[in-house]
Order: C-alpha cells, then structure tokens, then sequence
C-alpha cells in the first residue's frame, strides 16, 4: 500500500485540500470502477470529462480526487489535489504508484504511420529469438513472453499501461517494445514512462479527424521525440521527407535508416518475391521471410534498434533472417488447385494501401488480376475515403468497394465517399457490395488462374463493428472458407 503522498511525487500540484498521508488502493480514471480507498482522477476526454464524476465516485468510496478545477462543495474525509493537468498526473501518479517500472526496463517506443506493429512485433520476437525475456503492447496483442493479453487500443491508458509494465518486470521482461500512436502521445497517455530509444517509421495521411490538420499531426510526433533525454537514442526513416524534421529538438543520439540514401543503417534491396527478400544490409547479404519494400524499412528500422540497443550486428541479421512478420501484414494463402494469391493487410490508409499494391504489382509475372476489396472506418477520417477509391482504383484491375468497420455510420454512405474519389475513366473496373463476405466471395469469383486477390484494411481484426455491435469476423478465415469451396 502507498500513501498519497508517495504517489504524488513529481506531480505539479496547484493546491491541497485534506490529508495526503492517507493509503491508497488503487488509482482510476473511471468512476464506475471505483472503490473504497480509491484515488479517482479526474480527466478531461475527447468525449467525457471525468469532472462531471467527482461526486458519484465519492459515493462509491474514493478517498481521495485528483482535478483541475475544485468542486464547489468539498466532502469531509476526502482529500482534493488540484494539479495543472489530470492527464499529465495520471501517468506520473500510475508511475509512482507501480513502483515506475519503465525506470528498470528497456522500454522502446515505435511511431509513425505505418509499420508500426510490425517492427515492434519484429523486434519482441528478433529479442526472444535471441534469449531475452520481453514484452510486446500492439495493436494486434500484448504480450509477456509466451502470455498474450488481448489489445484494446494501440497504447492503454497510463493506469493499465504501467500495471502491464509492472507485471512485465515482474515477471523478469528485460526489454519492452511498445506501438505509441499519435492519440496516445496526444492524450498524455505515456507521461512518466522512460524511453531507451524511440523510432520513426514514416508520416502520412491519417487521423484527421482527430488530428484536424497534417500540421498537427507532425507536431504530436515529433513531441514524442522532443521529449526523449539525453542517452536514449532516436531512430528515424531518412527516406521520409519528414524524417529528419521529427529528431529536430531531440537530446536524443540521433541514428537514420534508409534505402536510398546514406545512413547510419543502410539497405538495398536486390530480390523481393514471393518467397521473401533478399537485401544488402550494409555490406552483408540476407534473406528475410517479410515481403516488399515497405518491410525493408521495417527490417531497416529493427536492425538499426537492435544495434543502437548493444546487440551484435552478425547475430541481429542471423536471428531477424528467419523471423516471421504480425499477423495480417501482408499475411497470404496460395489456393491448391488454381494457385490464386490472396493477400490479407492491414493498410487502411492511403499511403499503405499505395505500398501493398506497388508490393503486389512487383510481385507480378505477368497478366495477372489485381483484384482489391477495401473499405474504410466509420467514424474515423473521411477525408482519405475518397483518396483510398482513388488509390485502389489506379492500382488494381479490379475493385470492391465494401464495408470495413462501419461503427456507428451507414456503410453505403462511407462507400459512396469512396467512389466520390474513383476517376470516371475507371469507374467501369470498381463495383461496390456493402456485405464484406460478399465482396470477398465476389472477388474469388471474378479470380481466374494465378490472379492477385488483396482484402485491405482490418488485417488481424477478428471482428466487424456495426452500430456498436462487434459480429466475428476475420478476412483470413473467410478466404479460407470460400477458396476451399470454389475448389471442391
């Protein structure tokens, strides 16, 4: 049990109403998880402002609340904080209060726009490969050694996220390697952690809804990188426009990867196929099992990681040459008797759909079809829909437009933004069928002999959400399913 006090310490406090020398249970943000002896914080959300719950949480037994702005009635035997940012405090707090794991392991953060799952999944198995006993936190899973832990979202709250950590070094985790998203370093969730390193995998078109400008967006990222210290490292794409902008104010030791530059960690392509890629990383020669130029820059960015994290270069290539990629990144099945590629992926932006289909399009031997079924998010960024129609639309032979996770939204609606951004002159080539097993069923239809079918945009997802409902739904599965029955 710590005291209040104790958990307070490094927090900017305003002022102090009531005893601070008082044990705590627990910490929480959300008032319906309250209990007796609880601190409650209050947090002002995108949505909901934790403010508004002061008093039910004080009927439920919180001893203590933290806030920025006082209730007009204050209750005996409660203990007020007024600090300068609830967000701000609720990591510094969960990190006193779990005893900071971060300060004790080697916590490496990966954000960008794409990548980002894959190059921190490839660095917890590059790691475990190697002997450590690590953690992964994803999008796809958490991860203790061989313990899975379902993900909720991209990076917990800080409560949940240093409770994970806590359990990670308890369990004897050396090395921790994290996905930050943009939302995450927006919200505050990672204050208080300690970073080993960070690493920037590229920046594109993408949460806009949330984000409202591109500038914005850049500016959340690269707050993640101002904020490393001195004797961490920072690992950038220096083939991104934007990649040498983002470590601009660092303290970090600043490290780049590239493949078309000189870099600190630089790579050539000389294969990519179906059956992997072979690269030039600096002067040695390897195979690795990920396919396409974009997985080059992850590989890049996992290389340069492990070596700027002390691990031996020789072992690094050896043990990363046969590590397998994240589920439903460019996760593929070849069909027994017609030899139809079909292609499951994550890419739900436009720039990763863009590099899915350059992957596919080398992949090519020679008339192939390039069948693509994408959709796009509801209550998400609308302003890529149309750009996603555009993308799909000039790099496929054949399209369907479908739906993806339309949330709360009509998915006919979020597709008809979709066919707003499709060329006239290419109109003839995209057809649009708002069931998703449909679209996949219609794709494998259209497939003759050896032909590409890419399904884009919930990869891993074992799940469709529509009106709030989550319904089972995995597109690897479905493939699976309907391939076997076309060739029965």
């Amino acid at each position: 049990m710590k005291t209040l006090s104790d958990i307070l310490y490094n927090v900017s406090i305003q002022a102090v109403h009531g005893n601070t020398d008082i044990t705590v249970n627990t910490l929480t943000t959300d008032s319906r998880s309250v209990g007796s002896g609880d601190a409650f914080i209050a947090v002002k959300g995108v949505h909901v402002d934790g403010h508004v719950y002061i008093e039910k949480a004080i009927a439920q037994g919180a001893t203590a609340v933290i806030c920025e702005t006082l209730p007009a009635q204050l209750a005996d035997n409660v203990c007020y904080v007024q600090v300068t940012n609830s967000a701000n405090t609720s990591g510094i707090m969960a990190g006193n209060f779990y005893g900071n794991p971060s300060h004790k392991l080697q916590l490496v953060g990966v954000t960008g726009t794409n990548g980002k799952t894959t190059i921190a999944t490839l660095l917890f198995r590059l790691f475990t490969k190697l002997g450590y006993h690590c953690g992964l936190l994803s999008t796809i899973q958490n991860q203790i050694g061989d313990t899975v832990i379902p993900a909720t979202h991209t990076t917990p709250d800080p409560i949940n996220l240093n409770a994970l950590l806590a359990k990670m070094l308890e369990d004897g985790c050396l090395y921790v390697f994290m996905e930050v998203s943009s939302h995450a370093i927006h919200q505050q969730r990672i204050a208080g952690l300690k970073f080993a390193g960070g690493i920037f995998s590229n920046i594109t078109h993408d949460h806009l809804d949330y984000h409202k400008t591109f500038d914005e967006y850049i500016k959340v990222k690269k707050s993640f990188f101002d904020n490393l210290p001195a004797g961490t490292f920072a690992l950038t794409n220096l083939d991104d426009k934007r990649g040498t902008v983002i470590l601009q104010n660092t303290k970090a030791k600043k490290a780049t990867y590239s493949l078309r530059t000189l870099a600190d960690f630089k790579g050539k392509i000389l294969e990519n196929n179906l059956t992997g890629l072979v690269m030039l990383v600096g002067e040695t020669e390897v195979h690795f099992r990920l396919i396409g130029e974009f997985n080059a820059y992850n590989l890049l960015a996992v290389y340069g990681a492990a070596v700027l994290l002390g691990i031996d270069k020789a072992k690094v290539l050896q043990a990363l040459s046969d590590t397998q990629g994240a589920e439903g990144r460019f996760d593929y099945i070849i069909s027994d008797k017609e030899q139809i590629i079909a292609i499951v992926d994550y890419a739900h932006t436009p720039d990763a759909l863009k590099n899915v289909l350059a992957t596919i399009k080398n992949l090519r031997k020679g008339n192939e079809q390039v069948i693509t079924v994408v959709g796009c998010g509801g209550d998400r960024d609308t302003t890529k829909r149309p750009v996603m129609g555009d993308v799909a639309a000039e790099n496929s032979d054949r399209v369907i437009l479908t739906s993806d996770n339309p949330r709360s939204e009509d998915p006919a609606a979020i597709i008809h933004e979709m066919e707003t951004g499709v060329p006239v002159h290419l109109k003839k080539k995209v057809i649009s069928i708002t069931d998703r097993k449909e679209a996949i069923k219609t794709a494998i239809t259209l497939a003759n002999r050896e032909d590409i079918i890419l399904v884009a945009g919930k990869g891993h997802e074992k799940y469709q959400e529509i009106k709030g409902v989550k319904h089972h739904f995995d597109d690897k599965e479905v493939l699976l399913e309907m391939l076997k029955m076309m060739e029965k």
